[in-house]
């Protein structure tokens, strides 16, 4: 089981964000992509994010101005278009749950369980 887990609500709708994009960054002297994911019906990926996850820096990008575009009609430019999350990584043998409640015009993320 990784360690590094996330999962994304739709706040607008009421739903889990299934189809968002998360593209996933270990961040050291350089930023390194790791991978882009899909969410699930259930807003969660259904892979892997980090196959060993290390002490450092990593950042989750949520497409979410993507994703509403297939919701609702949203003004150009939108509010919101990527929504980045940087967090460290300061004991690897803990788990890191890092979750996304957001709809077109705000978010709200927290270190969950």
């Amino acid at each position: 089981m990784t360690k590094l887990t996330t999962h994304a609500l739709d706040t607008y709708s009421g739903k889990p964000a299934k189809g968002m994009k998360v593209d996933i960054y270990f961040i050291s002297d350089k930023k390194e992509k790791i991978k882009s994911i899909i969410l699930n019906e259930d807003g969660r990926p259904d892979e892997v994010l980090v196959n060993t996850i290390k002490t450092g820096n990593y950042e989750l990008v949520f497409h979410v101005g993507e994703y509403f575009e297939k919701i609702i009609e949203l003004k150009n430019p939108k509010f919101l278009n990527d929504v980045s999350i940087k967090f460290g990584v300061s004991n690897p043998k803990e788990k890191y749950h890092i979750p996304l409640l957001v709809s077109p015009w705000a978010y709200s993320t927290y270190r969950g369980s």
